[in-house]
């Protein structure tokens, strides 16, 4: 099977930046991922109602680089058009009062939309990958030859793969390797994911708010941005809110109507529009994020050929995914050779 390609299952940052340093190795990558195209929880809405046609980022808000080698690659998306920086006034509230911080890190964002890195991972991979979306794998399936994929739209496909990649949420991972890796069903059984309601909202004129995002730690709210303070923007004035983990998971089955309007009303004690006055959208994500966030950085089984990357393997946030993606395709191109 050294001819046989690796399968990366997921397509957001971590799986596309897995494929990004296989691809680089010489290895042939097929990604599949169940959504219509990548990018996971770095997610962008887009409509056209009332306000007119309309984007709001509703997954992740911005992104953070520290680590030397993903500030480079924040460079090559910079220089491609893909991000930029966000120079936004952000405050914290904590019920009474509103601070800033006295040394706020630099804060970056996709541009034109928070999609747009992974969507430039994705067209930059080369003759080498393929990506498949909209293909939902059910099952893993071992045979003497390697592995295939047993999908819920397509059944079983017919190619098989050396080494299959996983990039997705800890709980999805966790029945995939129930039968065929147990230690990393165990370690995806043990992350902790908490849900996050987003209610993306519209309004018909700016908001006289002094501030471009804010931390909230008080009441349902624990995110609320301009989302169209954003560089590369267009459309009409548009925030988004997150609620926070607490309140999300205490909510989870609610109607998202009713969720709708119990953030929005928190919205406007912080001097946001009345509620009637705005259209509205929620989306609930069942995995948002990990807490704690483990610090294991990737998982592969040698043995098995099966790997695991992702935030919630690397300490969360945007660039823990794309360094648990990169470390584990180091892993994987040093024990499988062409």
């Amino acid at each position: 099977m050294t001819s046989a390609p690796i399968a990366v299952i997921g397509a957001g940052l971590a799986g596309l930046a897995c494929a990004q340093a296989l691809t680089q190795a010489g290895h042939t990558v097929h990604v599949f991922d169940k959504s219509r195209g990548p990018s996971g929880r770095m997610s962008t809405r887009r409509g056209d109602d009332a306000s007119g046609p309309w984007q709001c980022d509703h997954g992740a808000q911005y992104f953070t680089a520290r680590d030397d080698a993903f500030r480079a690659e924040v460079r090559r998306w910079q220089n491609a058009g893909a991000a930029a920086l966000w120079d936004a006034r952000i405050l914290s509230f904590d019920g009474e009062t509103w601070r800033t911080s006295d040394a706020p890190p630099e804060r970056f964002v996709g541009t034109p939309r928070m999609t747009s890195p992974a969507t430039w991972l994705a067209g930059s991979l080369g003759e080498r990958a393929m990506c498949q979306w909209q293909t939902t794998v059910q099952a893993l399936v071992p045979d003497a030859e390697g592995w295939t994929l047993d999908t819920a739209e397509h059944g079983r496909l017919s190619q098989r793969y050396r080494a299959v990649l996983l990039a997705i949420p800890a709980p999805q991972a966790q029945p995939l390797l129930s039968a065929v890796a147990p230690s990393g069903a165990a370690l995806a059984g043990g992350a902790r994911m908490r849900a996050s309601w987003a209610v993306m909202v519209r309004c018909p004129a700016p908001l006289a708010l002094p501030w471009e995002g804010a931390f909230i730690n008080a009441g349902p709210l624990r995110w609320v941005a301009r989302d169209s303070s954003k560089p590369g923007r267009t459309g009409p004035e548009t925030w988004l809110l997150h609620a926070s983990a607490q309140w999300s998971e205490a909510h989870l089955e609610d109607d998202a109507a009713a969720v709708t309007q119990q953030l929005l009303a928190a919205f406007n004690q912080l001097g946001g529009p009345r509620p009637e006055q705005v259209q509205a959208t929620a989306h609930r994500w069942r995995f948002a994020d990990t807490e704690p966030a483990l610090t294991l950085g990737h998982w592969w089984n040698a043995d098995a050929s099966l790997g695991l990357c992702g935030d919630w393997l690397h300490g969360g946030k945007v660039e823990g995914a794309w360094l648990s993606g990169q470390g584990l395709a180091q892993r994987v191109a040093q024990a499988v050779r062409d």
